[in-house]
């Protein structure tokens, strides 16, 4: 019966319209993916050395395990967010002769054979090589490599019930932050060794012969909470009185942009857009984990005589929400677009409505990064130029580019590894977001002139706010020039996704 619920899932995805659509988007996520499997097979063999480097004092294999324990906590949270449920129509097999336990086995053991979970493995067999196998022998090695598989079952498989008991809501996502926030302030401030608990259980769970048991025991435990919430749960109508309610509570908070005329009513319906969909609440969750990566690059020194990459990640940062959210600024709403374009809103309405909104994400990630101003006045500058030039320029461009796109996304489905939508249009869009800033400050820092390329950038962000209309009322006639061609390209589905 196993065999048969996964012979139709394959066959599901082999027969989607969109499966054998999007070439080059296939072929692009193919050499990404091959090009971040060979990173984790070269960190594998470096992380013995970086980690002696780090802590020369301690034995590399010691190290790793003191922070496995945050290893295992960021996993979840990135699972609980990114990770798309397992579904299957049971409507279709509740009719059938098939018992409910081999439905939900296979739901519980689908996201397990995903081949994506095991590329942790590219990284833990290299390092088990040169890092465990040093200290703890062959057999260790072996066992921290079971227990690396144990944990990513547990994960999954925790992550999966967290998202279906709580859903991935932002209280969740604080939960988490302020656990991993408390485990690092314990061992900041010497309160608890949270670290070296993390070294002791570890340690004895790989150089212990029956280590390993104890981690697929806990893989087991959260197998069996999996079950326990579908005996209660099993049935969709149990759900429905639950999402009705959650959306009225979500959406109804909206209801004051209303007063600002038809460009707010617009503005509100965009926000309960997001707020109503899985892909774009994981769209919105993901920025706010964005925010934080100014922390990989500001204080390292590595990257403090590397103008280009600190413009990078100004912009990148100061812009997380515009640049998440502008790639799928028109075509999000796909799904009823046919039904916009028959109601009474004027063209200027519509996109200063999508203007503002991209405008008021732009000023809220400004906002969010300010702690940064901290690592110093060159970081307040650049965030200061990037904030200028994602306002001026950034947006008019991805107002612009929408309009070219003509694939409809489908908002229902998980944002973790879906390419539904995206065309090489979304990379074309990049180039003048972050490859002309990053190249124009790179040019210049060559010639110790980096000033000159900031008060550019600065300009032309300052000339794109002075002129926001006029550049506005282009993209206008751009629209009216495409209209029809996101009408008949919104209307045909495309189902490309990497589950």
């Amino acid at each position: 019966m196993y065999t048969q619920l996964f012979n139709h899932h394959w066959l599901k995805s082999l027969r989607a319209p969109g499966y054998y659509k999007n070439l080059i988007v296939n072929i692009f996520m193919g050499i990404t993916m091959l090009y971040f499997l060979a990173i984790f097979v070269l960190m594998g063999f470096m992380m013995p050395k970086i980690l002696k480097e780090t802590a020369p004092q301690l034995n590399p294999a010691l190290t790793f395990n003191g922070i496995m324990i945050f290893i295992v906590i960021l996993t979840l949270l990135i699972r609980f967010l990114f990770q798309p449920l397992s579904t299957v129509n049971l409507q279709s097999y509740q009719a059938l002769s098939i018992k409910r336990s081999k439905l939900v086995n296979y739901l519980l053991l689908k996201p397990l054979l995903n081949p994506i979970n095991y590329l942790t493995l590219c990284f833990a067999i290299p390092f088990s090589i040169t890092g465990i196998n040093p200290t703890y022998g062959i057999g260790g090695a072996f066992r921290f490599i079971l227990i690396v598989i144990f944990l990513i079952w547990f994960n999954t498989l925790f992550a999966t019930f967290l998202k279906r008991k709580f859903g991935s809501n932002i209280l969740g996502i604080v939960v988490f932050l302020i656990i991993v926030a408390g485990l690092a302030a314990l061992e900041y401030f010497k309160i608890y060794s949270v670290f070296n608990l993390s070294q002791q259980v570890f340690g004895f769970l790989t150089e212990n012969a029956l280590g390993w048991i104890i981690a697929l025991l806990l893989s087991g435990f959260a197998f069996v909470l999996n079950k326990w919430f579908f005996a209660q749960n099993y049935y969709p109508e149990n759900f429905d009185k639950k999402i009705i309610k959650k959306q009225q509570t979500e959406t109804q908070n909206f209801s004051f942009m209303e007063r600002f005329g038809k460009i707010g009513e617009i503005i509100s319906l965009e926000m309960k857009l997001v707020l109503r969909h899985k892909r774009t609440k994981n769209v919105l969750y993901s920025a706010a984990l964005f925010l934080l990566y100014g922390l990989l690059f500001y204080p390292s020194d590595m990257y403090k005589e590397n103008d280009a990459m600190l413009m990078f990640v100004a912009i990148f940062v100061t812009g997380i929400g515009m640049i998440l959210f502008g790639q799928w600024i028109i075509n999000w709403e796909g799904s009823y677009f046919d039904f916009l374009m028959t109601r009474d809103i004027d063209t200027q309405s519509y996109i200063k409505a999508n203007y503002f909104l991209l405008l008021s994400l732009s000023i809220v990630s400004f906002i969010l990064t300010t702690p940064y101003f901290l690592f110093g006045t060159d970081i307040l500058i650049n965030h200061s130029v990037a904030f200028l030039y994602n306002v001026g320029v950034n947006i008019h461009v991805y107002l612009f580019g929408a309009t070219f796109n003509t694939k409809r996304l489908e908002l229902s489905k998980g944002s973790a590894m879906n390419m539904q939508g995206v065309s090489y249009k979304n990379f074309i869009v990049m180039i003048p977001l972050l490859v002309v800033p990053m190249g124009l400050i790179g040019i210049f820092s060559l010639f110790d002139a980096k000033n000159i390329a900031l008060i550019i950038l600065a300009a032309l962000g300052l000339g794109g706010i002075v002129f926001w209309k006029q550049l506005l009322e282009i993209t206008e006639k751009q629209f009216l020039r495409r209209k029809y061609a996101l009408c008949e390209g919104f209307r045909k589905k495309d189902s490309t996704t990497m589950d």
